[in-house]
């Protein structure tokens, strides 16, 4: 349970979708509960993890070809309370929201692999051994494809156009 919000998060992050992401986090808490008896290291995290991945990859094999993208009831209501709020500014919310949402575009355009290590490095804050076991690549792939991932995401920030003063993340 006290890796529950991470399961969310790294589901949320593969499905896009918020609805998706809870059924994903349900089936893969569902599998983990039957499996608890297989855990034997302090690698919890990793391994529920793990199980959310595999049920992803399960629910892409058995959903038909075309990605749907529902619209998230989650972030309307976030963008109304931004816009609501008085500390900080308005102004500030809203720019910080449009950040957000210009994030969340350009981490889409990542191929798979590479949006993948670096959500589990920079959003869970996941070390290189436990990304590597989680995702059964070897360390060396899973460094290089964060380098490679952090690459081409600045590149993208910094060229989307009309927006020059980004700082780059």
């Amino acid at each position: 349970m006290p890796h529950l919000d991470a399961a969310y998060r790294y589901a949320r992050w593969l499905s896009g979708s918020s609805d998706d992401a809870q059924d994903l986090v349900q089936e893969a808490m569902l599998r983990a509960f039957r499996g608890f008896d297989a855990l034997r290291d302090a690698h919890a995290k990793a391994w529920l993890l793990t199980i959310v991945r595999n049920c992803h990859f399960t629910a892409q094999r058995q959903r038909p070809r075309g990605r749907m993208q529902s619209l998230s009831d989650e972030d309307e209501a976030v963008d109304q309370m931004a816009l609501a709020s008085t500390e900080p500014g308005p102004e500030d919310v809203t720019l910080r929201a449009d950040e957000r949402r210009s994030l969340e575009r350009l981490l889409q355009r990542l191929p798979d692999d590479y949006r993948e290590i670096l959500i589990l490095r920079e959003v869970e804050d996941m070390d290189y051994r436990a990304i590597a076991q989680l995702t059964g690549i070897p360390i060396g792939t899973v460094m290089s494809r964060l380098a490679r991932a952090r690459a081409a995401l600045k590149k993208q920030w910094l060229m989307q156009p009309g927006e020059g003063s980004h700082v780059a993340p």
